[in-house]
């Protein structure tokens, strides 16, 4: 059972951590948790997640990468020029974007959407850059971070 864990893919753990029904539902609105947790670092910290992503991300899991780099290429780069680095999203904030840029189904929370993200994520990344991100969320989202 085990090994079976470890052969699903990023995306499949986000289904099957939370109420979304398809692989596109989670890649969106995984999209748009990683956007907006980008939002709140700096580059220099963004850019290490990637590599971590990039170098401890099982075979199975190799999308994540992907999905950690912006797929508007507009709103990439801005992002990466942009003085305005390190942002400060409240929690309710945070859930609001993933409910509308995310266009979550009608009845599924973004708690557990987020919930869902994080551990999957947390997974992958080595605890020091998980403790990292858990300083840069603010309230109900570095409580997400650490019970998922």
């Amino acid at each position: 059972m085990a090994e079976q864990i470890q052969q699903q893919s990023f995306l499949d753990k986000v289904l099957e951590r939370s109420s979304l029904k398809t692989a596109n539902e989670a890649e969106r609105a995984t999209n748009i948790v990683f956007r907006t947790l980008r939002d709140m670092m700096l580059n220099k910290t963004s850019d290490q997640i990637e590599q971590d992503l990039k170098e401890r991300a099982p075979e199975s899991e190799q999308e994540v990468t992907d999905l950690w780099q912006d797929t508007n290429v507009m709103v990439a780069f801005f992002s990466r020029i942009s003085p305005a680095q390190n942002l400060h999203i409240k929690p309710q904030v945070f859930m609001m974007r993933l409910r509308q840029e995310g266009t979550l189904p009608k009845g599924v929370p973004p708690e557990e959407v987020t919930a869902a993200v994080f551990s999957a994520t947390k997974e992958i990344l080595p605890t020091e850059r998980n403790q990292e991100i858990a300083t840069i969320l603010p309230g109900e989202l570095r409580q997400i971070w650490e019970q998922a």
